[in-house]
């Protein structure tokens, strides 16, 4: 191997690689607060491919840790992330993992350079630059991935505020409680619809006992769901329209002409019993 070779960054870690490695999983555990032997022998197989991805990026001469040449680096560290953040790690746990990597390798460069001190100076500001890349790269894709969490989290949260109930035969409930937004809507009319679909329902009743306020976008989301529902061949009605809610409605000036409505759930699944040719007879006894 040529002097500079040896003396550059990708040669120091690939001919002292054990020895960095080893130090390197000793400061990550000194580092975490997670004492699991499951963890520790994680980050130790994550390490030693990561320290070899880095050696190879570093040897094509690259320093930018966003060009082709560190594109499997990349990809480490953000499946690293993606499952940390899934994991419930802190964003600095995360990122301590690039971190941590700075002081043996640091160390190692030391001694390895320590009668050159410019070219110790090189390689340490050098390795610095990536490393701080690196773990900024690192942050990033775990801002991401918890964000995508948190969104599919709420995105089934929605789905679990908002069952669609099979009353009778060919009957549907579907009770709303709290808000209506965009983002609600668009789960509602999905579940209904699917619902529709699985069950070949041709009654669907919207309880909207549980919201607190109807205003003209509630109304607007309202409307949208009743027309994808007829779309879909089934017949849609709004329950739960209180003393208040009406009042609103109207002096909103909402036209709510075209949809059956009714003042509570048992009257509408009534009038549903009536529409499907079906009826409840209370029982009577006998001597």
């Amino acid at each position: 191997m040529k002097e500079q070779e040896k003396n550059s960054l990708a040669g120091i870690i690939r001919a002292h690689e054990a020895e960095i490695l080893g130090d390197w999983v000793k400061e990550q555990a000194a580092s975490s607060t997670r004492r699991d032997k499951v963890h520790e022998v994680e980050s130790g197989k994550l390490a030693k491919e990561f320290l070899g991805d880095v050696a190879a990026a570093a040897a094509t001469g690259s320093r930018d840790v966003r060009s082709e040449s560190w594109a499997k680096v990349r990809e480490l560290l953000t499946e690293l992330s993606a499952g940390r953040a899934t994991q419930g790690y802190s964003p600095a746990e995360t990122a301590m993992f690039v971190f941590s990597l700075k002081k043996p390798l640091f160390a190692r460069l030391r001694r390895e350079l320590a009668s050159d001190a410019e070219a110790q100076g090189d390689r340490m500001w050098e390795a610095t630059l990536l490393l701080d890349s690196l773990g900024l790269f690192t942050t990033e894709m775990f801002q991401k991935s918890r964000e995508q969490v948190i969104q599919r989290q709420q995105r089934e949260l929605l789905e679990l505020s908002t069952p669609v109930v099979e009353l009778w035969e060919g009957v549907l409930a579907l009770p709303l409680i709290g808000t209506l937004d965009s983002n609600r809507t668009q789960v509602v009319m999905e579940s209904l619809l699917e619902k529709i679909v699985s069950s070949g329902a041709s009654i669907a009743i919207i309880d909207i006992t549980g919201v607190p306020t109807v205003d003209t976008l509630v109304a607007q989301h309202l409307m949208k769901t009743v027309a994808a529902a007829r779309l879909m061949g089934a017949d849609c009605m709004i329950s739960g329209i209180r003393p208040q809610i009406a009042q609103t409605i109207v002096h909103l000036g909402v036209d709510l002409s075209a949809v059956t409505t009714k003042a509570s759930l048992a009257d509408a699944f009534t009038l549903a019993l009536k529409r499907t040719g079906s009826r409840i007879e209370h029982a009577t006894e006998t001597a």
